[in-house]
């Protein structure tokens, strides 16, 4: 079950990163390695974050379960800040 989880936080974790690199956002400007290779170098970040968590997680290693879901609920405020202007 937590790996579901996990694999279900990563699929949104990818759209909200989507969402904000196709937003134009003047926050991207500022942050030039977050759009290298046309935004690829970050979503790469992103999988490699989900893959270790999923890796960990069908070890056993239930809190980094937490842990994703944690990173998770910080990705999703932000992209929250950044799509809505109030950044």
């Amino acid at each position: 079950m937590a790996l579901f989880l996990v694999l279900m936080f990563g699929m949104a974790n990818f759209a909200l990163h989507r969402a904000v690199l196709d937003s134009g956002h003047q926050l991207l400007d500022r942050t030039r390695w977050f759009q290298l290779l046309g935004g690829k170098f970050s979503l790469t970040l992103e999988f490699a974050m989900l893959l270790g968590a999923a890796l960990l997680v069908g070890q056993g290693a239930q809190g980094w379960a937490w842990f994703y879901a944690l990173y998770s609920a910080v990705n999703a405020a932000s992209a929250w800040l950044i799509l809505s202007g109030r950044i």
